[in-house]
């Protein structure tokens, strides 16, 4: 067992987040944490990760146990660089590769320097000895897939999103037995987050976690911790099961509280009946009483938020876009794009981080006026806007005053009136939470606030840029629900595939250069028409169907490569071995350790191309029915 937690509780005031939370931890366990923002999620796992103390209970590790953990809001060292960030971390071999790292840089910006160079080949030299090379590779590797090809390029000049993908790279790519992840995803595109599902998947050690993303959680997870109302509820399988399991659950305890609901009503009409009945019982009865009548007032909501559509009417036009284009830089991120918005459009818009699916909302919004062409918005447009930079106005106003500040009432879509109190309440705000200082609020907690601010400002096209970061998987499903009636057009940018599966019946897809292209249907559909594209670019060699795949034959050449191969291998690595025991007796003696440096070098090469052959050899053999 790697770890085992013993009832974890944690508060703030009179505010219990969670209380006697138990689990634990194998390895192979993907244990995703859920429940609306505010509940506790991350303070759990900072108190799991060691950041920060819970108020109550034990956390037990097995001995050695190293744990890596991926924050929200990651510190980073703004004078280092991208591989020395990844290589974080206090254990010998991250000492081994931040000093190779720093060598190899000193190296290169003073190339003639003696003493630099006799750094480097000591940093090489326990690299070989702390077979640190893989781990190198294995960096760069991971950085390159989430986007990131400059290694020495320093932290304090990448923006925000890049420098959450350095966080990942380190954390995935330092050697753990337990991996959190607080919100992994965000800030991500959809083909990444895709490549970070299959990586977690083959992952060993044991995984903690927390997305709102529900196809990533679907695919990632094996078990389920739902905090709800201060208790945690523990599920087998993945979010789909988790849902099945949930609504069982609900089920039971809605039995279970028109029970006691009968039972309150007869200890109710019994403590009434005054102090001199009262006298003539036992103590104990009233004790009992005062239980009952706690349990039966608690507040039990489910997380199922409902909230109506309220907007003012649409006109004939809406949004029209003529010939629109715009770049920076040089760079053409829109070219020559047409679209007249109807009434009741539903489109997301999707695309790589940086193809300019901001600039294009923020162009139907009025908000930036394009280089080229014409954008009309109608007379009778209200634009709502959530963007995912969103800040709130006043971090000292209550809760109640800034809904307040938006709207005393508001006018729902069948004619009857919310008030804003009444407006939070369906929002998961609590009467105690809406006298709360917006400041103290969590971040998944002021996303919320303000999506109700845009939603209930009366507007009737809806513009969301990246609407789910940040934001708890029932308040996201709210936002779903309450889309569903909304009288008016929806634009979204998001990565969240769920989300738009969910939601658009169109995709504007970003393809770069300026190109947007037009899809009918969801995001799947969207995936389905990529991938034909892609398979109608590839060469057709046959215009018939081919024919059943033969196995492939090794030929006689191949096949004594292949018999011969691992013994060169095996060769080679001795070479290795024994050029790093020279390295080490040649002292300081500087031309015979670059002239042995500069043969490890070829053949470390030499290995590496005997390995790849290696690979293909063994692919061939086995579908040739040799393995």
């Amino acid at each position: 067992m790697i770890l085992t937690a013993s009832r974890l509780s944690r508060s703030y005031g009179q505010r219990v987040l969670f209380n006697d939370i138990c689990f634990d931890l194998d390895y192979g366990d993907k244990l995703g944490v859920i429940g609306v923002n505010g509940c506790g999620k991350s303070t759990l796992l900072r108190a799991v990760a060691g950041c920060e103390e819970p108020e109550s209970g034990t956390l037990k590790f097995k001995t050695g146990t190293v744990v890596e953990y991926l924050p929200q809001e990651p510190d980073f060292l703004s004078d280092a660089t991208v591989m020395e960030q990844v290589f974080r971390g206090e254990s010998e071999l991250m000492l081994v590769l931040r000093s190779y790292e720093e060598a190899q840089q000193a190296v290169e910006k003073t190339p003639g320097n003696k003493k630099l160079q006799q750094r480097l080949l000591d940093a090489q030299q326990k690299m070989d000895e702390a077979y640190a090379w893989q781990m190198e590779s294995e960096a760069k590797a991971v950085l390159t897939r989430l986007g990131l090809t400059d290694f020495s390029r320093r932290m304090d000049e990448l923006s925000g999103g890049q420098k959450k993908r350095v966080a990942l790279a380190g954390v995935l790519v330092r050697p753990s037995e337990l991996l959190i992840l607080d919100e992994p995803t965000n800030h991500m595109d959809n083909e990444t987050v895709a490549w970070l599902e299959q990586y977690l998947q083959q992952r060993k050690g044991a995984l903690l976690l927390v997305t709102h993303d529900r196809y990533f959680f679907d695919r990632v997870v094996n078990r389920i911790l739902e905090i709800d109302n201060g208790q945690g509820y523990f599920y087998s399988g993945n979010y789909t099961a988790f849902l099945e399991k949930r609504a069982e659950r609900r089920l039971e305890e809605a039995a279970a509280a028109k029970k006691l609901q009968n039972v309150y009503a007869k200890e109710l009409a019994w403590i009434r009946r005054g102090a001199e009945a009262r006298r003539t019982k036992q103590k104990h009865r009233v004790e009992r009483f005062s239980r009952i009548e706690a349990e039966a007032k608690a507040d039990r909501q489910t997380s199922q938020l409902e909230i109506q559509s309220a907007g003012t009417r649409l006109g004939k036009t809406v949004i029209e876009c003529r010939g629109v284009g715009m770049s920076f830089d040089g760079v053409a991120y829109i070219k020559n794009f047409d679209y007249t918005v109807l009434r009741n459009d539903r489109i997301g818009i999707v695309g790589p981080n940086g193809s300019g699916k901001t600039t294009l909302l923020n162009i139907l919004s009025g908000r930036l006026s394009p280089e080229q062409g014409t954008v009309t918005i109608g007379q009778t447009v209200k634009i709502g806007v959530f963007s995912q930079h969103s800040k709130l106005p006043d971090s000292d106003m209550r809760v109640l005053e800034y809904m307040r500040s938006i709207a005393e009432y508001v006018e729902g879509a069948d004619g009857r009136k919310l008030s804003a109190a009444q407006m939070l309440e369906t929002f998961l705000f609590s009467a105690e939470m809406q006298w709360v200082p917006v400041s103290k609020l969590s971040g998944g907690e002021k996303r919320r606030l303000f999506l109700l601010s845009v939603l209930l400002s009366a507007p009737n096209v809806l513009l969301l840029d990246e609407p789910t970061n940040d934001l708890d998987i029932p308040t996201l499903s709210v936002l779903e629900s309450y889309l569903d009636d909304f009288p008016g057009a929806v634009i979204a940018v998001s990565h969240d595939r769920y989300f738009l599966d969910r939601f658009t019946d169109k995709i504007f897809a970003m393809m770069g250069q300026g190109e947007i292209r037009h899809i009918f249907g969801n995001y799947a559909a969207y995936e389905k028409a990529e991938r034909g594209r892609e398979d109608l670019v590839k060469p057709r060699l046959e215009k018939e169907p081919p024919a059943p795949k033969e196995r492939k034959k090794l030929s006689y050449k191949d096949k004594l490569e292949y018999e011969g191969i691992e013994a060169k291998i095996a060769d080679k690595e001795v070479e290795m071995r024994l050029l790093a025991e020279q390295i080490n007796a040649a002292g300081s003696d500087f031309e015979s350790l670059q002239a042995l440096s500069a043969r490890q070098g070829e053949v470390r090469e030499s290995l590496q191309q005997l390995m790849t052959r290696w690979e293909q050899l063994a692919l061939l053999a086995e579908e040739a029915g040799l393995e």
